[in-house]
């Protein structure tokens, strides 16, 4: 005799502004990364003499590794946030070494924090953080 599953399928629901908050994510990191990787010179023009190219390669990896994590955020799983945190930090210890000061770097700090209060939001009695997997 086989069992039967009569629970219903309980799909995973995200609140509209938690998909928003992921999708210009996505496209504001697309466009820093281009920006790292095809206009240095441009930036490197207009910032201290300090700043190295080096620099502007890492934080352009960065911002690919921040693309990829609002993905996998979108596809549920919470490694995405982990990759926002270490991306986070690692930006600041760059940008706290090109000479921004201690507090100028902290709003990818700050970023991270405005994540996690975001997948906060609730859906149906179900926040989009205790969805994740």
């Amino acid at each position: 005799m086989e069992l039967i599953d009569e629970t219903p399928d309980l799909k995973k629901q995200r609140h509209g502004c938690v998909t928003a908050w992921l999708v210009i994510m996505i496209i504001f990191n697309s466009i820093a990364t281009l920006i790292y990787f095809f206009e240095s010179d441009l930036i490197l023009r207009n910032l201290p003499k300090y700043v190295t190219y080096t620099s502007l390669v890492l934080l352009g990896s960065f911002g690919i590794i921040n693309v990829i994590s609002a993905i996998l955020l979108l596809k549920w799983i919470k490694l995405g946030f982990w990759g926002f945190i270490i991306s986070g930090v690692c930006v600041y210890a760059i940008n706290v070494n090109n000479g921004m000061g201690v507090f100028q770097p902290l709003s990818g700090i700050l970023g991270v924090l405005v994540l996690y209060g975001i997948l906060q939001i609730k859906q149906k009695e179900t926040s989009a953080w205790s969805n994740l997997d």
